[in-house]
């Protein structure tokens, strides 16, 4: 059975993830061996992982996605920081609210929201 899936981002500099991943999104550090920085928290989720054929809306498939209690108040906080938003903070039909959001790393993040 699994038990969890882990995405891991290639960079030469880790604390790049530091804005973007633990200020506005308030990770916390749960690992750092200096080479590799694990962010999280404690909470329990399922197992998934998705395969599309496009984003929804013929978007752009994201490279991940992170469901938050407060996506307007991410989005303010992305648009704030500087963050190039790839996808405008829209309601979808299928039940999301959701932006498109580029990280430090080039990665196309999905930012949403269950309505």
């Amino acid at each position: 059975m699994v038990k969890r899936i882990v995405a891991n981002i290639k960079t030469n500099d880790l604390s790049r993830a530091n804005q973007f991943y633990q200020d506005i999104l308030e990770l916390d550090v749960l690992m750092d061996h200096g080479w590799i920085k694990t962010l999280g928290n404690n909470e329990e989720a399922k197992v998934q992982i998705s395969f599309a054929e496009q984003g929804g809306n013929d978007t752009e498939v994201p490279d991940f996605s992170i469901e938050v209690d407060n996506v307007d108040e991410i989005y303010g906080k992305m648009k704030d920081a500087g963050f190039e938003i790839a996808y405008e903070l829209t309601n979808e039909e299928w039940g999301v609210r959701r932006f498109f959001v580029k990280d430090p790393f080039e990665k196309l993040i999905n930012i949403l929201s269950h309505q």
